[in-house]
């Protein structure tokens, strides 16, 4: 048995000879010298995108633009200007994706906005970037520098059915976004910082940031989870209703508002909350009335300095003064 393997081993070695034995066919090659560089066969990215990118580009970035047709627009990198307006929208059913670039001004003494909305306008969306420009807070309130007056505002009469999301502004003497709080207009998701006016206002305003203003910071019919600042006499936050809200005041109301809802607000020497109707409160003022109410349920109050009032309410239901007394016409449910 291992002799007939062994034969057929050495069999099959001796057929493998043979092929090795022969000679290799060669087929008649081309030149090896490239006719010229590498160049692409297939469409780069961006050839692709401008084909399936149906919105029009805003190319030009060093000098103001005025969009008069309706329609979707993109800016294509950062638009400075050293004077006047930089964008203007002039017609109905626009929107506007700023790409993640940004708006600003060299204009020494600002007279003007960075985003300018004509008169009586609708149907408009504004997203995705940032304004900036050079005004500053000396400390103590008072906001000069360069840039713009005006992040985003509308000139004379108020806008409708406007979207503003996820545009930060900074640095502007007087508005930061103006949209006016009577027609349907939103603002969500912004940041403003640094103004010398007042920092957002809109029929609804949600999920936004507004720091170092010089008057109201968030002013709007429905404000939730967002945070407003004053440095002045302004008001941190003032609505209609507002939910799970803080709202920041130097000599202002720290949040003023019909209904409030999960809320915090701070003043130096103004209400910390003002509102018919506070539930799950928490209001503190240094040296004025901490919470301040027709209603509050299950609401704090705090005066920090001396034995000021608290909490003061009509009707106050499971409540409680961190510091200062109450000042309570009906009470249930408490001390």
């Amino acid at each position: 048995m291992k002799a007939t393997r062994l034969i057929s081993h050495l069999g099959s070695l001796a057929v493998f000879s043979v092929f090795i034995d022969q000679p290799a066919t060669l087929r008649a090659q081309g030149g090896l010298t490239p006719p010229g560089a590498p160049a692409p066969t297939m469409k780069s990215l961006d050839q692709i995108y401008s084909k399936l990118d149906v919105r029009a580009p805003i190319t030009n970035t060093a000098s103001a633009v005025t969009i008069s047709a309706p329609g979707s627009y993109f800016l294509t990198g950062n638009l400075t200007v050293s004077s006047g307006n930089a964008i203007t929208i002039a017609t109905n059913s626009v929107t506007l994706d700023l790409n993640g670039f940004s708006i600003s001004s060299t204009e020494a003494n600002p007279t003007a906005t960075g985003l300018l909305i004509n008169n009586s306008l609708s149907d408009l969306t504004i997203i995705n970037g940032h304004i900036r420009s050079g005004v500053t807070n000396n400390g103590s309130g008072v906001y000069s520098g360069s840039g713009f007056s005006n992040g985003i505002a509308y000139f004379n009469y108020a806008p409708a059915n406007v979207l503003v999301s996820h545009v930060s502004i900074n640095g502007v003497l007087n508005d930061g976004i103006n949209l006016g709080n009577n027609n349907s207009t939103m603002v969500e998701s912004c940041t403003v910082r640094t103004l010398g006016g007042l920092g957002i206002e809109a029929s609804t305003v949600r999920s936004s940031l507004v720091f170092d203003c010089g008057a109201i910071a968030i002013f709007g019919d429905d404000v939730s989870d967002s945070r407003g600042q004053s440095t002045g006499s302004g008001m941190g936050l003032l609505a209609v209703n507002a939910q799970n809200c803080y709202g920041l005041s130097g000599s202002g109301d720290g949040l003023h508002a019909n209904n409030a809802l999960n809320c915090y607000g701070f003043s130096a020497s103004g209400y910390g909350i003002n509102t018919y109707s506070a539930q799950n409160c928490w209001g503190v003022s240094s040296t004025s009335t901490g919470l301040k109410a027709y209603n509050a349920s299950f609401c704090t109050g705090s005066h920090i300095s001396g034995n000021g009032t608290a909490i003061q309410a009509t009707v106050a239901t499971g409540c409680y003064a961190l510091s200062g007394t109450n000042f309570i016409t009906y009470k249930y449910n408490m001390p």
